[in-house]
This record gives C-alpha cells, sequence and structure tokens, in this order.
C-alpha cells in the first residue's frame, strides 16, 4: 500500500532536489518521491524519504546504540547542550527559518531548536534508519532523509538559515553551499574533558584527539569564520543504567567488550560533560 507524504515532510519538500541527477526537484506520486527525469525515491512508513541510493554508508547508530540513545537523552543528561544550540540558533535565524541537522541522530537537537523558534521549519539527515524512525517522531515539524553527509547533499543552494552539526562529520563544502549567505553553521563537538571518567574506567572506550580541534578549523577556515563560541562544561550524575547507556550510545559501543556494557565493569557515578559549540558565518 503506496504510504502518503507525512506533513513534515511536506513542509521541506522544496528544498529537496534528485539526489541522482541533482537538477530536478523533488515532487510526491504514488507513493514516492520523483523527479521529471524519472528517478524516484521510497517513502518509508516510518516517515522518512529514502533518499541514500547505491553503496550504503557503513557507518551510522545501530538499534541498540539508537534504543540507549533515547533513554539517555530523556534523562536531560544533555538538555543543557541542547539548550546552548537551540540559543546559538536563535540568535542568528529569522522568524521562518529553515534549519538543517545533518548527522541529526534521534532528532534531539533539532526538536530543542524548533521548539526555541516556533516559525521554523527543519529538515534532519542521517544514514541510520534506525535513528531516522526516531527523528521522524521527534517534532512536528521536522522532516527527515536518509543520506550521507560525506556526499553532495540532496538540497538546492542557498536554502537553510542553520546547519546544526551535533557529535557528527562534517562536509564543510556543502555546508557553506546550502546555507544562505546570512546563515550560520552551529558545531559541537567534546573536549578531551568530556567523559573522561568513563574512559578512566574503561581504557577501549574511544578518546578525543588532542589535535582534532586544529584540523577542524583548519577544514572550516576555507569556507567559514568564527562568529561566537562556548564551551559547556558540567558534572553529570549517573545511575549504572545511564552509565551504560552513555557508552552504549556513542561509537565507543563498537571498541568495548559484552562484558563491559552487559553492567560488569565497574562504572563512575557521575561524569564531566565538556563540549565546544561554535557559531560559524560563511566566509
Amino acid at each position: 500500500m503506496p504510504v502518503s507524504l507525512p506533513p513534515a515532510l511536506e513542509l521541506v519538500l522544496d528544498l529537496l532536489c534528485c539526489p541522482t541527477c541533482r537538477t530536478h526537484r523533488l515532487h510526491p506520486g504514488r507513493g514516492a518521491l520523483r523527479c521529471p527525469a524519472g528517478h524516484a525515491f521510497d517513502i518509508a512508513r516510518h516517515g522518512y524519504a529514502a533518499l541514500l541510493t547505491g553503496t550504503r554508508a557503513t557507518s551510522g547508530d545501530d538499534a541498540a546504540m539508537v534504543r540507549a540513545r533515547e533513554r539517555f537523552l530523556s534523562t536531560g543528561g544533555y538538555a543543557r547542550i541542547r539548550d546552548v544550540v537551540a540559543r546559538l540558533a536563535a540568535a542568528a535565524a529569522p522568524e521562518q527559518a529553515t534549519v538543517l541537522d545533518v548527522g541529526c541522530g534521534t532528532g534531539y537537537y533539532l526538536a530543542g531548536v524548533l521548539d526555541r523558534l516556533p516559525g521554523a521549519r527543519g529538515l534532519g539527515l542521517d544514514t541510520s534508519v534506525r535513528a531516522l524512525r526516531a527523528a521522524a517522531r521527534a517534532h512536528d515539524r521536522a522532516g527527515t532523509a536518509a543520506w550521507d553527509v560525506f556526499r553532495p547533499l540532496p538540497l538546492a543552494t542557498g536554502v537553510a538559515d542553520v546547519v546544526l552539526d551535533v557529535f557528527a562529520p562534517r562536509n564543510p563544502a556543502e555546508f557553506q553551499r546550502v546555507l544562505r549567505p546570512t546563515g550560520r553553521l552551529i558545531v559541537v563537538r567534546p573536549t578531551g574533558r568530556h567523559l573522561a571518567e568513563l574512559r578512566e574506567r574503561l581504557p577501549a572506550t574511544v578518546t578525543v584527539d588532542p589535535a582534532k580541534e586544529r584540523r577542524l578549523h583548519r577544514a572550516l577556515a576555507p569556507f567559514f569564520a568564527v562568529a561566537a563560541t562556548g564551551q559547556v562544561e558540567y558534572g553529570a550524575a549517573l545511575t549504572r543504567e545511564e552509565a551504560l547507556d552513555l557508552l552504549a550510545m556513542t561509537p565507543s559501543a563498537r571498541h568495548l567488550s559484552r562484558a563491559d556494557l552487559s553492567g560488569e565493569a565497574p562504572l563512575p557515578d557521575r561524569v564531566t560533560v565538556s563540549v565546544l559549540a561554535t557559531a560559524y558565518r560563511p566566509r
């Protein structure tokens, strides 16, 4: 049975371009999104557009990671990060803003921005279909689509007022292309102190490369200049279950043993949350 176009996806349909020919806009028809050249893309019954074709991306949250992420984020453990993202977005966005979240995961940060901007609409992109199932339910003004950030984005040029990149990979040239000249790119990334207590207990967890910050600015510098930046750092109390979810929702989950994630290892009851949040303007 054909799937009808979800209202949130209809809100952002004018942003999308055919990812195959990259010249035509997409239009709904016979339960899919179609372009005049004959390319068609399914609308998943969960509400997102399945634009990612060809070789599948190798990364992306699996079902267990998504469940852990939803449980942990529901505790409010990262609510301060979401508040900072929403504040940076609101400081630069017009009333009727278009917000793109690349690597949106479950849609947690995009929903926070849209709550702060009642006239805005959003589009979340992610490679993980499991995450997109959650993101499609995250906000009634947030459409979602499957896409890989390392490929040219399936969007028209100059359509976004804000691009969010929260703990996600980056494609600076494409971010600049899809942003309006007055738009902002908001990047959130961990500092070396982020979740340090977990790394002390479990050395197999992923560490933050000390050179990562320099590489970030070197990659963004040809396309963006810093408009505003700040650090979010606080201590967060954790139950054992929350600590396990925090481990299971991150890339560290791929490096830890089953015993580490089953609750046998000793875990801290408090961790440091430490991130940098920067708003960039296009050059």
